[in-house]
Order: structure tokens, then C-alpha cells, then sequence
């Protein structure tokens, strides 16, 4: 038998929310991120907007010093981490130090701080570059941070899948504590690369929609329209433990993790396979995991980007595991809303499956206006929807043809 895995505590900075409550009321609201971007002047840009962290201090949070030591995808993923850990109760000290562990995924890490260094080396000299310019850039930078700062000395890494590192994080973490590597693990991903040069790198790629005149309805997943992704940026947090640790220490278990897939493409370093047969597998895997059968799932969060080839791939995927289940279930794409945040994007889209089957609701899929003749599944289009979903299965898919899905259920 292997350890069952349980969800105690989630949390998240977003592009709609600093927090799990705000983001998730504005998502049953509809309400989109995306806005001008501010971080750097746009003007010249093919895409001027973009789905920014709005009103986040990381001063305020860890001080000046602490705060200048961390990039800000790092801030992001140690504000949701505390966030979590105070929903989950769960206190580091000598007893259960060494079996807490911690693994942040984040298809970046952190540019901000390059690039900000590189101008230092170019303006000024070799000897004026930061100190810290490695520690911070580095891709481990917030698993490390967060460790030293709760004092957690088990596991601790960072995973790089691309837009799928947030779900492999939150996958690879639980298959941790079913092996015995752990009691706990703090898992998830963080991104912050809202910069001139990584804009400038997808809008060469023509992966950015670019509706200037209007970004609210900038990102339209599985609508004919639709025209390209919406950068975002944030972190997601899950605390995950086992079910005999949870219910040692008296947790409140808010679900069970509950499946697990992950696969690749084989096809293209950053288009996905046209049919989305890796996709298919990693689902396919993901059910195998949880000993589930496809009519089993109530709710598909898919990875839903608003790019043409992705939807249309992940729709095939669908039908491809669920054959005529598949018109039945519910997919909706909550980056409708929040953007895509990258390596974040499967993190926060794990708290967001949690609040599904804890509020019993449905986010939607808003900008929903043109149906696709080959999307054409339910796509929960522009309004929440009352339900009362058992097992949710979230989709992430990378550029490289990573491909990674879990399973969450109502815990039993």
C-alpha cells in the first residue's frame, strides 16, 4: 500500500490576488490580471501589457535587507509558503525539522536579478556586480530561502520542466513522501519574468497575444479568436503531507493528492505534439496513479494557454483519455485570468483545483465568445458554476514537450 498524500495548506501571490481568498474570489468574479505593464517601458514593444503581481511589498514583508538578498520570484514563493504554512498549522522545531522538506519549480528563476547585474557589469565594471548576483539568479534561490528562513532540513530542491514545473514540483514532492523521504513537503513554483528581454523572446515566437487596445480580453483560451498567451507572474504553495503525519499532528486535511502523471513529447522544443499524445499519456498516467477511471473526474483545470496549437492539442488530449466522457466533464482555464505565469502556472493552478472541491464551485473560462469547431468541449465559458467535484485533474505542458498532470480529491 502506498502512503496516502493530503493537502493542509495553500497558498499564493497571483496577478489577481496576494493572497488564496483575494485570487479566488476575483476568479469567480471574472476578473482579469492582465493591465500596461509597469515594470519597464513598453512602447516598443510588440506587446504592452502583461498579468503583474500588483501591490506586493516585499519590504514590508522581510525587511529591507532580507529583501534585497532575494530575486522576486523568490519572494513570491516564500510570502506563499508562510501563507500556507499558517492555513496548515505547521510549526519547524527539533522534532520534525529534518523530515520537512521543500521543492519549488520555476521555468526561469531569476532573470530580474541578471539582468539588472548585467547593466551593473556594463556600466560600471566587474567590481561593482552584486555579491549576491549568483545566489539570487540561481533556480534554487527559493527553496534555499525558504529553508533557512523556517529552519526545514529534509529535502530541498528546485525542477525546471518549463511551464510544467509547478505541476512536476507538486508531483515529484508527494512521490517523496510516499517513498519515505519525508513527512512534509512544502511544494510548488514560483516566476517572476516579466522583463523587456523575456517579452521580447515570445514575441518573436508569436506565443504573446497582442490585443494592446483591449488586454482585459487579451487571453481567450479554446475561443476561435484567440491570439497568444498572457504573461503572468506569482507562486502557488501546497503543503503536502502524509496522511499519518496530518492526522498525528491533528491537521485539517483540506484534500487528498491523489494522482500523478508526467511525460514528453518527443517532438519539438516548443510546440506540442499537434494530436497531443504526450499529453494523453501523462493523464492516462495520472489516473493510472490514483487507481481512478476517467468518468471519475468532475473537473478538468487544463493548462488552457489561449495560443492555437496548445488548445487545440490539449482538447485532442481530452478526448483522446475520456473518449465520449469527454463532452461531459467540465474544462475551464483559469489563465483566462490570471495570465500564464510560467513555471508558477501549475503550482497555482493546484491551489486553485484545491478551492474547487473545497467551495464546491467552478472557476470559469471568461473571454469565451467564438466557439472553435475543434474545441468544442465545455469550457465553463464566462460564469462560475455550482458543483460538487470529487476529483479535479489539472494539465501543464512546456516548452521541451513537458507534459505533467495531477489528481486531487475530495479527502475521504
Amino acid at each position: 500500500m502506498r502512503k496516502r498524500v493530503v493537502v493542509t495548506g495553500l497558498g499564493c501571490i497571483s496577478p489577481v490576488g496576494n493572497n488564496v481568498n483575494d485570487t479566488w474570489q476575483a476568479l469567480l468574479a471574472g476578473k482579469s490580471g492582465a493591465a500596461p505593464i509597469t515594470a519597464f517601458d513598453a512602447s516598443a514593444h510588440k506587446t504592452k501589457f502583461a498579468a503583474e503581481v500588483k501591490g506586493f511589498d516585499p519590504v514590508a514583508l522581510f525587511g529591507t535587507r532580507d529583501a534585497r538578498k532575494m530575486d522576486r520570484f523568490s519572494q513570491f514563493a516564500t510570502t506563499a509558503t508562510l501563507q500556507a504554512m499558517e492555513q496548515a498549522g505547521l510549526k519547524v522545531d527539533e522534532s520534525n525539522r529534518d523530515r520537512i522538506g521543500i521543492l519549488i519549480g520555476t521555468g526561469i528563476g531569476g532573470i530580474i536579478t541578471l539582468l539588472e547585474q548585467y547593466e551593473v557589469l556594463r556600466e560600471r565594471g566587474p567590481e561593482r556586480v552584486s555579491p549576491f548576483l549568483i545566489p539570487m539568479m540561481i533556480s534554487d534561490n527559493a527553496a534555499g530561502n525558504i529553508a533557512i528562513r523556517i529552519g526545514a532540513r529534509g529535502p530541498n530542491m528546485a525542477l525546471a520542466t518549463a511551464c510544467a514545473s509547478g505541476t512536476n514540483a507538486l508531483g515529484e514532492a508527494a512521490e517523496m513522501i510516499r517513498r519515505g523521504s519525508a513527512d512534509v513537503m512544502i511544494a510548488g513554483g514560483a516566476e517572476a519574468a516579466i522583463t523587456s528581454l523575456s517579452m521580447a523572446g515570445m514575441n518573436v515566437m508569436t506565443a504573446l497575444s497582442t490585443r494592446n487596445d483591449d488586454p482585459q480580453t487579451a487571453s481567450r483560451p479554446f475561443d476561435k479568436n484567440r491570439d497568444g498567451f498572457l504573461m503572468g507572474e506569482g507562486a502557488g504553495i501546497l503543503i503536502l503531507e502524509s496522511l499519518e503525519y496530518a492526522q498525528a499532528r491533528g491537521a485539517k486535511i483540506l484534500c487528498e493528492f491523489s494522482g500523478y502523471g508526467t511525460t514528453d513529447d518527443a517532438h519539438h522544443i516548443s510546440a506540442p505534439a499537434e494530436n497531443g499524445a504526450g499529453a494523453a499519456i501523462s493523464m492516462s498516467l495520472a489516473l493510472q496513479s490514483a487507481d481512478l477511471k476517467p468518468e471519475d473526474i468532475s473537473y478538468i483545470n487544463a493548462h488552457g494557454t489561449s495560443t492555437y496549437l496548445n488548445d487545440k492539442s490539449e482538447t485532442a488530449a481530452i478526448k483522446t483519455v475520456f473518449g465520449e466522457q469527454a463532452y461531459k466533464v467540465p474544462v475551464s482555464s483559469t489563465k483566462s485570468m490570471t495570465g500564464h505565469l510560467l513555471g508558477a502556472s501549475g503550482a497555482l493552478e493546484g491551489v486553485i483545483s484545491a478551492m474547487t472541491i473545497m467551495n464546491n464551485i467552478l472557476p470559469p473560462t471568461i473571454n469565451y465568445e467564438t466557439p472553435d469547431p475543434v474545441c468544442d468541449l465545455d469550457y465553463v465559458p464566462n460564469q462560475p458554476r455550482k458543483a460538487e467535484p470529487n476529483y479535479v485533474m489539472s494539465n501543464s505542458f512546456g516548452f521541451g514537450g513537458h507534459n505533467a498532470t495531477l489528481i486531487l480529491g475530495r479527502y475521504k
